[in-house]
This record gives structure tokens, C-alpha cells and sequence, in this order.
């Protein structure tokens, strides 16, 4: 039998579509955001990491040790520390730690690298507040979750120590596109088509090969990462993009486990408020990312 909620979110995001302005845009997906009310007896704190501005959420019960870097989604031209606020806040509420929310440069205004250049110094702040890496984690939705994995293999290159673990929602990690689903999946995705991602892809990478590893990290070396949760819904343009992520950390001998969820739209856990599912897959990355800071 269909799930309910998601026929009824899918009815929703029909009702509200894409405008054509960047600026309508980015206020569209902040208006998601604001929409959700931040809960009872969560703190908000915004801070600069080293330069990027950034915003700490924590819950009466969140063990200070315990940090979880969230780097949001849209494409790499929207999306905020608004639009992701409730997702950010949900993950550090199961996990009972804190979590820092970055909003990075964006493009068109700020092609690659800004975005990876700014999510490297929001690591390196993190590590310099005297945090263990092993009890930081790192997560991201859509572009964020490229991010998560562009963030690990600079990291690595550039001599910093990993963190403990990733959770990856519905990651985009191939700015070429070249994954069957994007196509096979059209009829099925609400949210996300080959014309847009297009659009996206030649905002955010300028000049840059789409194959360079920290624009498209599924062309990278990802051996020596961390444990990754990969989740992504069936109905995705994007699903390939998590499969053919799944399979090269595997055989780069990184320990990843995917969870493809049935009729799940792109990016489902941004609605945990409407959609039983997403609250139960934040909860599974909340016991993913527990688990990974504890085996440190």
C-alpha cells in the first residue's frame, strides 16, 4: 500500500513549484525552514568558524564531547543554516550531541572550491576548539552530502585527522550525471531532473572539470575514509549516485552501509515533521553516528 504521507508531501512540493529566480529560490527553501518551529529547550548559538558563519543547536541532554558538522543542501546555490535548521537540530536532538550548522559560500557568486574551501575551515575550527576527531561526525543532505565526502578526502590530503563517521542523505557526488537513475528515475522524482542538476552543475563549477574529485567525489581515492551511512529514496534521480558511492567505498576497503528506502522522495529526511520515515531515518543515522563516535 502507498505511504500516505509521502503521496500527500508529493502533492504538497506539486503545488509549490520551483521559481525561475535564484533569489525566489533561495527564499522557497528558507520558507521550508522557517515553516517547522525549533523545539522546546533547544539552544541556538551563532558563531563564525574560522571566517564562515555558523550556528551551534543543542539540547538539554547534548554531551558537549559530541559534535556533528552539518553542511546543508540545495545545490550548491541555496540552502541555509534556515532552510536545514530542523533537520540539523533533529540529528543532534537523537544523537544528544551538538551540532554546527555552516552556511558556506554558495554559487553563482562563489563557485568551486569556495564551498569546499569553507567546510574545510569549519572542520578545522571544530578541531581547534580541542574536539577528538573521533567524536565528531559529518553530515549532509543533497550537495551537502558531496560535501561530507569532499570535506573527508581533503581532510585526508591535506594531513588533518578524520573524523569518526558520515551520513550522506541522498548525496550528489557525480556532477557529470552519468548515473542511469537520472533518467530512469524521472518520472518518479518530484523534486529533481537532469535540467536542473545541469544548471546546478555549471553554476557551481565554473571553469572546473566535472570529474575533479572534491566537485564529484565519486571520481575520488576513498580509501582510508571513515565509516559512511549512505541513505537515499527509491523515487531519486540521485539513486545511482548512492549506489555507485556505496560500491567504490566498498571496494576502497571503507566500511559503508546503504539503505535505499521505498517510495522515498530526494532528500525525505528535510520532512521528518510530515513523514514517519524520516523521522525513522534520522533516528537509524542517530544510532549510526553514536555508534561510530563511541568505537573511537
Amino acid at each position: 500500500m502507498p505511504d500516505p504521507e509521502i503521496e500527500a508531501l508529493r502533492a504538497m512540493i506539486a503545488a509549490n513549484p520551483r521559481p525561475p529566480g535564484l533569489g525566489e529560490r533561495r527564499q522557497r527553501l528558507d520558507a521550508l525552514g522557517d515553516s517547522f518551529p525549533v523545539p522546546s529547550g533547544i539552544r541556538l548559538e551563532p558563531v563564525e568558524a574560522n571566517g564562515v558563519p555558523a550556528e551551534w543547536s543543542s539540547a538539554a541532554d547534548a554531551e558537549a564531547d559530541r559534535v556533528i558538522l552539518f553542511l546543508h543542501g540545495g545545490g550548491y546555490i541555496s540552502g541555509s543554516i534556515a532552510s536545514h535548521r530542523p533537520l540539523a537540530v533533529e540529528i543532534g536532538r537523537q544523537s544528544r550531541a551538538r551540532t554546527l550548522a555552516l552556511d558556506y559560500r554558495r554559487a553563482p557568486e562563489n563557485p568551486f572550491p569556495a564551498a569546499v574551501e569553507d567546510v574545510i575551515a569549519g572542520y578545522r575550527y571544530l578541531l581547534g576548539l580541542g574536539l577528538s576527531p573521533r567524536r565528531v561526525a559529518v553530515a549532509g543532505d543533497s550537495a551537502g552530502g558531496g560535501l561530507t565526502i569532499a570535506l573527508m578526502l581533503a581532510a585526508r590530503d591535506r594531513g588533518l585527522p578524520l573524523p569518526a563517521c558520515g551520513w550522506c542523505i541522498s548525496p550528489w557526488v557525480d556532477l557529470e550525471m552519468r548515473g542511469e537513475s537520472i533518467d530512469g528515475k524521472s518520472a518518479a522524482d518530484p523534486m529533481i531532473q537532469r535540467p536542473y542538476l545541469e544548471e546546478l552543475a555549471r553554476a557551481y563549477l565554473g571553469k572546473a572539470d566535472p570529474r575533479t574529485p572534491l566537485a564529484s567525489p565519486l571520481h575520488g581515492d576513498l580509501s582510508g575514509l571513515p565509516p559512511l551511512l549512505i541513505q537515499v529514496g527509491s523515487a531519486e534521480t540521485l539513486l545511482d549516485d548512492s549506489v555507485r558511492l556505496a560500491r567504490a567505498a566498498g571496494a576502497a576497503g571503507v566500511m559503508a552501509a546503504l539503505e535505499i528506502w521505498p517510495e522515498m522522495i530526494h532528500a525525505w529526511p528535510l520532512f521528518h515533521q510530515k513523514l514517519a520515515a524520516g523521522r525513522r531515518a534520522i533516528a537509524r543515522a542517530a544510532a549510526f553516528i553514536r555508534a561510530a563516535q563511541d568505537a573511537a
